[in-house]
């Protein structure tokens, strides 16, 4: 019986985004184009970081981080759903699934982390500004991005290890584009109910735990600046709408998908793809295009370029 399961288990099956042939044919193009933008716009993010000496501070140190992030995130399940469109039969092997399972929990709980880092980062700039310098110190910011992925690796640890064993048999079709674990555990010979009970405690405890101190960190910067000056609110709103909306985008799909299950397939395949695909390319737009930093990180990196030329 354990060699059967064993072989059983060797790979399993996608059902992908849609059954229609000639739909996916049509995304091929689409999710290949969304995918090269959010590699080029997350690494020329870490790379502006990286070059200009302007950038130097914390915040663009964890910005950096975060579109370093969203690139992995993104590079975990993106490329297997692009390259899929093309195949009738859309496997993939019992540890191509597990890595998968281990790279989205561990690249999203770190970002989740990260987020809550870079709230911290704006409440120490806004309500501590004369300690700013003194309390986000070099090595501090380093230590904050390394717990952020230390989290995020404990966690994808404690989920893979509780669905590493299970035995699986019968019907190995996922019906999704990657091994999303409610998914998986589903294909399980066994009882599994109490088991995702702990997966989605485990996930929910580390999401709600994160968005609970982002709502109150930015909720207590907006009260502190707006009773602190006339206006200050606004100045307070401007400088966090950026993060406040990569929060709303990250943490939506995920409350959805983890803390408020619908059981509805399209659905869920919509939020899957938004977290994984959208949000990871949305985040570096976001932040450039109302940055005025990155905005004249970028044309010093054009005047340098152009100056180049003309020096050839």
């Amino acid at each position: 019986m354990e060699e059967a399961n064993q072989s059983m288990a060797s790979e399993f099956i996608f059902r992908g985004l849609c059954d229609s042939r000639l739909l996916q044919t049509f995304l091929l193009l689409p999710f290949s184009m969304l995918y090269l933008m959010t590699v080029v716009g997350n690494l020329f993010v870490v790379l502006l970081f990286i070059t200009d000496p302007h950038l130097h501070s914390p915040m663009y140190f964890l910005l950096a981080n975060l579109s370093f992030v969203d690139f992995c995130l993104s590079s975990v399940t993106t490329p297997k759903l692009t390259t899929d469109f093309l195949k009738d039969n859309k496997t993939i092997s019992f540890g191509g699934c597990m890595t998968q399972i281990f790279g989205v929990h561990f690249f999203a709980g770190g970002e989740m982390v990260l987020l809550v880092t870079m709230a911290y980062d704006r409440y120490v700039a806004i309500c501590k500004p004369l300690h700013y310098s003194s309390i986000m110190d070099r090595q501090k910011c380093i230590w904050l991005v390394l717990i952020s992925w230390t989290i995020g690796f404990v966690h994808a640890m404690s989920q893979l290890a509780m669905i590493l064993d299970l035995p699986f048999c019968g019907s190995r079709i996922v019906d999704s584009f990657f091994c999303d674990i409610p998914l998986v555990i589903k294909l399980a010979c066994m009882d599994t109910h109490t088991l995702g009970m702990l997966i989605n405690a485990d996930s929910g405890i580390l999401a709600t735990t994160c968005f609970i101190l982002l709502l109150m960190s930015y909720t207590y910067i907006l009260l502190t600046v707006r009773l602190n000056s006339k206006d200050g609110a606004s100045k307070a709103l401007s400088t966090c709408t950026s993060h406040i909306t990569v929060v709303l985008l990250f943490f939506g799909p995920c409350i959805f998908i983890y803390l408020w299950p619908l059981n509805i397939t399209w659905m869920d395949k919509f939020l899957a793809v938004f977290y994984t695909v959208i949000t990871p390319l949305l985040n570096p737009a976001i932040y450039t295009l109302r940055n005025k930093d990155i905005r004249n990180a970028i044309k010093r990196l054009k005047n340098q370029h152009m100056d180049s030329q003309d020096n050839f």
